[in-house]
């Protein structure tokens, strides 16, 4: 027999399943791992092929260890890893801090592109960051209700009201949960770090034997930062980034950040 739940079912779900991690929020932890571990159901589903999903898993566990190490009383910093591609947001006390965690995050094995989003300043209270996890608990309820959208496409990250939304995903995919997202009540602006693929690319992987990472045919292939891989490595190539538009402005580098204002 198959379960079905009601919207406030899901909502609930996504909060229950946030509870640790509001658990370990306080004034004192300087780090926040964006990844989660990853089962069999997720893996099936994800757009990610398995070995990028497993990479951001270590991705996102090295990072946080080397930021740890280097953390003060002013710093408190996110790491979340997409496709190799990581996020950093928070605050960090001076400019050089932040460009420091940003090259000590850009030398772990596999990262490919690094998108800092730290602002200089004071880190998010316990209230601001468990008013941040009410707000993904929203935006990830309301993308599931959606019907015309993939939910499990697009992961979810959100600072000070700020929603970030990464994920593998069509143009049509992204400008549609940009919307749901800047409609959810509290997101004070939506931040897209999305890899754009065709809608071809896309039917193209869903066929038996198109279980590899995406690769965009949207725009030409944008070299990716250097990065150090053991020669021994047989992890999965790394496909180009296709930025979203910014309103006819010049095409951003990749792993850059597309802003997008609440309307």
């Amino acid at each position: 027999m198959t379960m079905t739940t009601t919207p406030i079912q899901r909502f609930a779900i996504a909060l229950t399943m946030g509870a640790a991690l509001v658990a370990g929020l306080s004034a004192c932890v300087p780090l926040v791992v964006g990844g989660a571990a990853v089962g069999v159901g997720l893996l099936a589903t994800d757009r990610r092929s398995s070995g990028a999903q497993l990479d951001d898993q270590g991705i996102e566990l090295r990072a946080a260890a080397r930021v740890r190490d280097m953390a003060n009383d002013q710093m408190y910093v996110s790491v979340t890893s997409y496709n190799r591609q990581v996020l950093l947001t928070g605050a960090v006390g001076s400019d050089a801090d932040r460009r420091r965690v940003e090259e000590t995050v850009l030398r772990v094995d596999n990262v490919r592109s690094v998108v800092n989003e730290l602002t200089i300043g004071t880190p998010s209270t316990f209230q601001d960051r468990s008013n941040d996890l009410y707000i993904t608990g929203k935006v990830k309820a309301s993308l599931l209700d959606a019907k015309d959208i993939f939910a499990n496409s697009f992961k979810v990250v959100t600072e000070r009201g700020v929603v970030y939304i990464m994920g593998i995903a069509t143009r049509r995919e992204t400008d549609r949960a940009s919307e749901i997202t800047r409609s959810v009540g509290g997101v004070q602006k939506v931040v897209r770090v999305v890899e754009i693929v065709s809608e071809s690319d896309l039917a193209s992987q869903a066929q038996p034997g198109g279980n590899s990472a995406p690769v965009t045919s949207s725009a030409p292939a944008t070299p990716a930062p250097p990065q150090t891989i053991p020669a021994s490595s047989s992890r999965v190539p790394l496909p180009p980034m296709a930025p979203l538009p910014s309103g006819g402005a010049p095409t951003q580098p990749a792993g850059s950040a597309t802003t997008t204002p609440v309307r």
